[in-house]
């Protein structure tokens, strides 16, 4: 494990101890206090997990595969389910070898996410990230209604050490990728990053933007390998699934991005999101730094979230 990998490991350990302590605690005694593995013993399962943010459909699929392994496995100690558990919570997060194929080709990557979710600093600490691994990258910045955006991003761009394409605030966010496009194609970019509005409660607006920006990346650069990354704020459980679930009607989200898990009692909703949506959490950040946003290790996660 490289030093950086290690020093997010320790932070991901300290950042999930609040939903560590909703949720293993609740294990734990259910695993210790019941002697028989009987419906008592799923129902107060179900709930701990319900309460961690897990949600009512992940939850179910969870408790429903731990019944079938217990079964085949012929187990009849409760203490003995929580390998079982923790190997069934994995199974619902696996990301493919095939997640991160952006890195690889020529690609333009959206980023998109209600204000306040981390979307820009997510921006810069990936450009960054991708800048160190060699890529030749280019961030623009269409998020053009917020106050400051901006401004923001070209700090991160300049901490990133990469270029920026922006226009003035209140410009049309479409010209803006239209001008980042041009400029990534002349000056022959590996990847594109592209920052957008967040305006979720005007859905009608934000989906003819996200329409219109569609239109001139296909038409100006049809070649272009597509990344649509949903940013969502960790801290809010199951409305961070339910504003995903919304994005994924505007949008062909291709992955999550799961911001702000440090100190958290709801980091189960990392769970949920994957298993109810079927799109993969790609992208986990718990801090401010540029090296505290890495890709998302479903066995890294559980054994941080049961230590």
């Amino acid at each position: 494990m490289g030093e950086t990998k290690k020093g997010f490991f320790s932070k991901l350990v300290a950042g999930l101890s609040k939903t560590r302590n909703n949720i293993v605690a609740g294990i734990e005694s259910i695993f210790n206090g019941f002697s028989n593995i009987d419906d008592e013993f799923y129902e107060e399962l179900e709930e701990i997990l319900i309460m961690a943010d897990l949600g009512i459909n992940t939850t179910g699929a969870i408790i429903e595969d731990l019944k079938r392994k217990v079964k085949e496995q012929k187990i009849k100690e409760p203490k003995e389910c929580k390998d079982l558990l923790i190997q069934s919570i994995m199974d619902q997060m696996k990301v493919s070898e095939t997640a991160y194929e952006f890195e690889n080709r020529k690609s333009i990557v959206l980023l998109i996410g209600v204000n306040g979710v981390g979307k820009t600093t997510s921006v810069g600490k990936l450009a960054g990230q991708l800048k160190d691994k060699g890529k030749k990258t280019l961030v623009a910045a269409a998020d053009t209604f917020r106050a400051a955006a901006i401004e923001q991003l070209t700090e991160w761009a300049n901490r990133a050490g990469v270029e920026i394409i922006a226009q003035q605030e209140g410009s049309d966010p479409a010209a803006v990728i239209y001008d980042a496009v041009v400029a990534a194609k002349a000056r022959n970019t590996d990847v594109l990053i592209c920052d957008t509005a967040g305006r979720l409660h005007n859905k009608k607006n934000l989906m003819e933007e996200l329409k219109k920006i569609d239109r001139v990346i296909t038409r100006e650069y049809p070649e272009a390998y597509r990344e649509t990354l949903v940013v969502l704020d960790g801290t809010t459980g199951q409305n961070a699934l339910a504003q995903a679930k919304q994005f994924s009607e505007v949008a062909e989200i291709t992955g999550i991005i799961l911001t702000k898990l440090d100190g958290t009692a709801k980091g189960g909703i990392a769970i949920a999101i994957q298993s109810e949506l079927g799109i993969p959490v790609k992208y986990i950040g718990i801090g401010e730094h540029i090296d505290d946003l890495q890709k998302f290790n479903a066995e890294d996660f559980v054994n941080a979230l049961f230590n």
